[in-house]
């Protein structure tokens, strides 16, 4: 019988709190250069009383049970937030890698990539636009089956936001 792995946890990992993801925490708009009001940086500072949107209910990909995430994957030290099956496209699932920072590092991105590859899963994946500040624009990339390229290119130009 093959023993349960422990379950992982967030602490003292942030990321999800610290601006990179783009939400809304009671009315305040969190999104790259500016974190949730409630985050220490280490921590919630009203954890008792979180949402249950999106606090709550969020799960990256890296601590829900079965991850196939390695350990390293962990997003304050991979430096990207993974939300797996986050959208279907031609029914399968994608994977969305967002960067904590303004790109994701490129062992993390390269092991995304191969994961994607063996998994069959596309991958869409953000940066942050060097030329500006921290905020809520996205440069979107795709890797997967050139009809998935053609589809991020649609996305694109609609304006799909992370």
């Amino acid at each position: 019988m093959e023993a349960k792995k422990p379950q992982r946890q967030c602490q003292p990992c942030t990321a999800c709190c610290d601006g990179w993801l783009r939400i809304v925490i009671k009315g305040v708009d969190v999104h790259p250069g500016r974190p949730c009001p409630h985050s220490t940086g280490s921590g919630c500072d009203d954890y008792e009383n979180r949402p249950v949107h999106p606090c709550r209910h969020f799960a990256c990909g890296w601590i829900i049970d079965n991850s196939p995430l390695p350990e390293w994957m962990k997003p304050d030290q991979a430096k990207v937030i993974v939300l797996l099956d986050k959208i279907k496209w031609q029914g399968a699932p994608v994977d969305v890698a967002i960067p904590v920072g303004r790109e994701i590092p490129a062992a993390s991105l390269d092991w995304l990539k191969k994961f994607s590859e063996a998994s069959k899963r596309p991958l869409l994946y953000s940066a942050q636009p060097e030329s500006a500040e921290l905020g809520r624009t996205q440069l979107l990339y795709g890797w997967g089956p050139q009809a998935f390229y053609e589809q991020v290119v649609k996305w694109r130009q609609s304006g799909l936001q992370f």
